[in-house]
């Protein structure tokens, strides 16, 4: 027990030694590099450095996506985003059922496969003289004037000789008028122009017809930049030949509320217009019928 002092101060005095690293020519023997040691800062100096790596790794595993790669590890952020997606695909997938039919259309739209055979007026005569079991008695003076003021009055009539198709679907609605200008060319189905075509000055806005969603956002080779809204009771308005886009699909949209810009894109375009469409029930029907320009 004596001893132990002094050989504690022997320890102390060897750890104090100062030593000297010396970096030499191999050939002419001249001194390069020289650096005065001691077993002390030997220790204090490593043992910095391994608390150090210590500190490194502990921030790389914490801050960093490394930590990912560790087995075993949780993503506490990755979990959470799991739970957030599976809300919202279950809130989507009422939406996907909704529109999954008015896409179908839009496709043969987009390819013209469209169905646009309607019953004529004869065929709508013939069947309503096929099936009227009344037609072969007599009629009297009063029963023909009953008649006549009925069918005079009979909003609901199919053959009323208007030429608004879908008039009472449709009539009931106050569009917003997407854009003020010149008509240059007009609706026409027998040569597949499904819309109008309105020349306004450059840099106009191009706004909501009604209340609806975005479904269509994109540019193709033939129409430019395109957006199409579906709103409620199966109506769809479709605006062509853009050069700008203000809104993405899923966005809901007010009347009226800018949607684009007028231009000029498209292989089908030779001047700033736009090339607005309305359709009903998967059908294109005359915008002048229900909006003014």
């Amino acid at each position: 027990m004596a001893l132990l002092p002094h050989k504690r101060k022997k320890l102390f005095r060897k750890l104090q030694s100062k030593f000297r690293l010396v970096v030499l020519n191999d050939q002419t023997f001249e001194e390069r590099f020289s650096l005065k040691l001691t077993p002390m800062n030997i220790l204090v100096f490593g043992g910095a450095f391994v608390l150090s790596l210590i500190l490194l790794m502990f921030y790389l595993i914490a801050f960093t996506p490394l930590r990912e790669y560790i087995p075993g590890y949780a993503d506490v952020d990755m979990r959470r985003n799991l739970v957030k997606m599976t809300l919202r695909t279950d809130s989507l997938e009422t939406s996907l059922r909704a529109n999954e039919a008015f896409i179908q259309n839009m496709k043969l739209v987009i390819n013209d496969k469209i169905n646009l055979d309607r019953p004529s007026k004869d065929s709508i005569e013939s069947e309503a003289t096929l099936y009227d079991s009344i037609s072969h008695l007599t009629k009297s003076e009063e029963d023909s004037l009953l008649r006549a003021q009925i069918e005079m009055n009979d909003r609901f009539e199919l053959n009323s000789g208007s030429e608004k198709p879908f008039s009472t679907g449709i009539g009931s609605y106050s569009f917003f008028t997407p854009l003020k200008g010149v008509i240059t060319t007009k609706f026409n189905t027998a040569q597949k122009h499904y819309g109008i075509d309105i020349v306004a000055g450059p840099d106009e806005v191009i706004k909501s017809a009604l209340d609806g969603t975005v479904v269509i956002s994109n540019w193709t080779s033939e129409t430019g930049y395109i957006i199409g809204i579906q709103h409620g009771n199966n109506l769809f308005t479709l605006y062509k030949h853009n050069s700008a886009l203000l809104k993405s699909v899923g966005q809901f949209v007010k009347a009226g509320e800018v949607i684009a810009i007028i231009g000029n894109t498209g292989e089908y375009s030779n001047g700033p217009h736009l090339h607005f469409e309305l359709w009903y029930n998967g059908s294109p029907v005359n915008p002048l019928d229900y909006l003014n320009f």
